[in-house]
């Protein structure tokens, strides 16, 4: 007998999906520009790029770079803000065949509280939230939220006050102890741990003697940045006890095994989508057929079954 689609589903705390891979923010837009391309109701769902509670102009151009084995982007989280973001893409998202997750980020705990606040009357399925991107420099602290568990557990517990929506929060990998952050997310209140952001990164032009990127520095991702992804990954999911979700580098089915095999409930393909627009629903389909091929009868028998 063959496996059934249903022997993908995960849950993620209250978040049921259909499939555990998910389009990764920032790389698969509202899911409007993939319509055509990409089967979304096989995929899981969609982390949409981070919203604010204003509107964001993003850093300075240059802002992607190709790198080896990977790209740098600076980006600087560029949108509309959460009020045109409710205003003009919710109703389109209400009709995609898939979870829709929303990344928030901002600058301050007030900033995500209101978020939280906003966004928990909607009909999203899910927050994810952002206090890990590189590219955006915080009004009061020197350092990423997510590089100080005390800022990260303030911050996911003013969402989770604010919000029954399902929690997931982002790490950076630019820390000493990524244990010690997911923990610090997990005693405040999320319900998942997603992991990991990019690595902080950047390249020269020897011939202008500049910097590529116009902000300098930025999140390299991509392949390269893989094996990081998957330590960090097999640590958090030794450490806490909500579930992980794996990113970095997830090119293909192979990769994503690898992810779920260090732990990860679900992952988020992200670069990938970048080079192969249907690169999510090839995993699905390479998760289904590695299932019936090994006679395995769920996803969830592959969860951190790593043989140490």
């Amino acid at each position: 007998m063959g496996v059934k689609e249903s022997t993908l589903s995960v849950g993620i705390g209250k978040l049921k999906l259909k499939s555990p891979v998910i389009a990764a923010s920032g790389t698969f837009g509202y899911g409007e520009e993939y319509r055509e391309l990409v089967s979304l109701s096989s995929i899981g769902g969609i982390v949409t790029k981070s919203i604010s509670l204003k509107a964001y102009e993003g850093n300075k151009p240059p802002r992607i770079w190709e790198t080896t084995a990977g790209m740098l982007n600076s980006i600087g989280l560029q949108n509309e803000g959460v009020g045109a973001f409710i205003e003009s893409k919710l109703s389109d998202l209400k009709r995609l065949p898939t979870a829709v997750i929303v990344s928030i980020a901002g600058d301050q705990k007030d900033e995500f509280r209101e978020l939280a606040k906003r966004l928990d009357k909607t009909s999203i399925d899910a927050i994810e939230i952002n206090i890990s991107c590189p590219n955006i420099k915080h009004k009061s602290k020197s350092r990423l939220f997510s590089q100080d568990p005390d800022a990260t557990a303030e911050i996911v517990r003013a969402v989770r006050r604010n919000t029954k929506k399902p929690l997931i929060t982002k790490l950076s990998p630019n820390v000493t102890d990524i244990t010690e952050i997911a923990k610090a997310a997990e005693r405040a209140g999320t319900d998942a741990i997603s992991l990991i952001n990019t690595v902080i990164g950047m390249a020269v032009d020897i011939d202008t003697k500049r910097p590529r990127l116009g902000n300098v520095t930025g999140g390299l991702s991509g392949p390269c940045i893989k094996p990081i992804a998957l330590r960090m990954v097999w640590e958090v999911y030794n450490a806490v006890k909500v579930p992980v979700i794996g990113m970095g580098g997830i090119m293909n089915t192979e990769d994503a095994i690898e992810f779920f095999l260090c732990g990860a409930s679900a992952i988020q393909v992200g670069t990938a989508n970048f080079i192969n627009p249907r690169a999510t629903t090839e995993v699905v389909a390479g998760l289904r057929e590695y299932l019936k091929k090994n006679k395995l009868t769920s996803i969830k028998d592959l969860i951190g079954k790593l043989k140490i």
